[in-house]
């Protein structure tokens, strides 16, 4: 699917809304979309409290750009039904689109444009008033600290320059939501964090509500007021990233074993400070309590089972614990499913496209 910028075309964002203005902008209730037989998003239901800046976190082919555009009335629903600042995405996607911003994961400015031209033409798409307009562009570009680059072309400016014009750019019509597909990815470690002030200061300064796509953890919980875990379609965990850490209910334990026998997980259940365990790809994670005086009993344990432990790490819960624990296994790249399986074969079939996570 072709990408011209922030989703959608009309009259700037209304301060009306069918939804009010305390109730939640974003509310999807049994989300589900299938491609060729294969369900990308598998009855996905929540909300997106106003002006949070709220995550969706998962490996790609979980379903993120799927979810977010049904959302942006990108995407038809196969089942269930979502609201965004109180209009339906299926029935009122007119009024949804004047509502959001959406800043693609692929880059989708005109590089033979300078930075204020690419500004003024989605302007002028979304009828912004010309006697605002210009007001407006220099505010958004002062904020992103491109003011003094507005008359060069969009093709002299760095991966983390055109990052903020695209982010810029979606506010201009002033949006009460923005969707931001995978802000950051592709971009160096420095930039990266650049870009988590710019979402902050936006998410404030603006008043915008920010709904954001990662598969990078730290990403996650530095921005998020709430993440949605989500994996092969499914939402396996919600709540605020202080919540989801202390779930796992006091540090983690990662054991290397190469060979778990029969009643192996029972026994270790079992040791004095240790509240769960959870299978994961090489070996077994812990929850525990007071991690250096439970590790001894953990290795004691051992010993009494003929257990063989190759390697033990200590760690303070992360948010990539938290994903182990829900799915069994860490964030990584996985097969191309749902809407990428489906671009990749529209780029096979026309010689062109773009992909989008």
């Amino acid at each position: 699917m072709a990408a011209t910028g922030a989703s959608g075309v009309g009259t700037p964002a209304t301060s009306t809304s069918a939804g009010g203005t305390d109730g939640p902008v974003v509310v999807a209730n049994g989300l589900v979309r299938k491609f060729d037989g294969f369900t990308a998003v598998d009855g996905v239901s929540f909300e997106v409290r106003r002006r949070e800046v709220f995550g969706f976190l998962g490996p790609n082919g979980a379903g993120k750009t799927t979810t977010i555009s049904m959302l942006c009335t990108l995407l038809k629903l196969t089942g269930g039904e979502a609201k965004v600042f109180g209009f339906d995405v299926a029935t009122q996607p007119d009024a949804v689109r004047h509502n959001i911003g959406l800043v693609f994961q692929d880059e989708s400015l005109d590089e033979e444009l300078t930075g204020y031209e690419n500004m003024s033409f989605h302007g002028r798409i979304y009828k912004v008033e010309p006697k605002v307009m210009g007001e407006r562009i220099e505010e958004l570009m002062r904020m992103v600290e491109l003011w003094d680059r507005k008359d060069d072309q969009v093709k002299t400016y760095s991966g983390g320059m055109k990052r903020r014009l695209e982010i810029a750019r979606g506010l201009l019509h002033h949006p009460h939501v923005l969707f931001l597909d995978e802000p950051t990815l592709g971009l160096d470690p420095q930039t990266r964090r650049l870009i988590w002030d710019y979402i902050r200061e936006l998410n404030k300064a603006q008043d915008v509500t920010i709904f954001l796509t990662t598969h990078y953890m730290e990403e996650a919980d530095a921005l998020c007021d709430r993440v949605a875990i989500i994996d092969h379609g499914k939402i396996v965990a919600l709540d605020t990233p202080a919540n989801l850490k202390s779930s796992l209910g006091g540090d983690v334990v990662l054991l290397k074993i190469p060979e778990c026998k029969e009643g192996c997980m029972e026994a270790l259940a079992g040791v004095p400070g240790v509240r769960s365990v959870k299978a994961q790809e090489e070996g077994l994670m812990l929850a525990v309590d007071k991690g250096d005086r439970t590790i001894p009993l953990i290795f004691d344990v051992a010993r009494e089972r003929g257990m063989t432990i190759e390697s033990v790490v200590l760690k303070i819960p992360s948010l990539e614990d938290v994903f182990l624990r829900y799915t069994g296994r860490s964030i990584r790249d996985t097969k191309v499913e749902g809407l990428d399986q489906f671009k990749q074969r529209h780029t096979m079939r026309h010689g062109m496209g773009r992909r989008h996570g």
